[in-house]
């Protein structure tokens, strides 16, 4: 049975956690941040950012990248925008709504797509991930920061069993790595190049800079 999701309450939930986001996430999640958007960077200027929110990353970004942001809150935007202003992010393009299960965007658009602490929220996160590829150049990455449990670690178990209480409060406790590494190999057009340690990890998957070479790996 298909699962339902409420994004008009989502949607009321981040319009109150807009309000004190930053004050509560801002210095947790600095280290794996900044290190998707290195990682970002370096595939090249033009990157989207999938969940932008408040725009804890914004700053992080090189001066001479070109970022769009898009989020599925506005009252988050909104506190983006104010950085955005007050800080000069002139290498910021661009804050927009928009679902990360349907991105307004052309294919193959962006050197790189970042999505960080919302790939374990999205009602589809294979659709999503489907919609980056679209967006992605070939040779260009998909950069995921998240809450990712080890496959076969020894918490795994007990996550699984907290779950149902972490998505009452808006959280995923037992998103697995392998659920993104296994979608890049059925893919057939990528391979993950990182996979990071810690409570907080960021997941690399390089798309093949052509079909010919995604026919030849897969």
């Amino acid at each position: 049975m298909p699962v339902t999701y409420d994004l008009d309450g989502q949607k009321r939930a981040y319009a109150t956690w807009a309000k004190f986001y930053d004050r509560i996430y801002q210095n947790m999640l600095a280290r794996p941040q900044r290190e998707a958007v290195e990682a970002a960077c370096a595939c090249g200027p033009d990157i989207l950012e999938i969940g932008v929110g408040t725009g804890l990353t914004l700053s992080y970004f090189t001066p001479d990248s070109r970022v769009l942001g898009a989020d599925l809150s506005l009252d988050m935007l909104k506190v983006a925008h104010r950085k955005v202003e007050s800080q000069k992010l002139d290498h910021v393009h661009g804050l927009m709504v928009m679902d990360a299960c349907r991105l307004g965007f052309g294919d193959e658009r962006f050197d790189a797509v970042t999505a960080q602490f919302v790939i374990t929220l999205v009602p589809n996160p294979e659709q999503a991930l489907a919609e980056m590829d679209r967006v992605l150049k070939p040779g260009g990455e998909i950069i995921i920061s998240s809450r990712l449990v080890d496959d076969g670690g020894l918490l795994a178990p007990f996550w699984s069993a907290v779950a149902p209480l972490s998505k009452a409060i808006g959280w995923s406790s037992d998103f697995k790595v392998s659920r993104l590494t296994e979608w890049a190999k059925a893919t057939g057009r990528y391979e993950t190049v990182h996979v990071g340690r810690g409570y907080f990890k960021v997941v690399r998957l390089r798309k093949h800079a052509s079909a010919d070479n995604a026919q030849s790996k897969a």
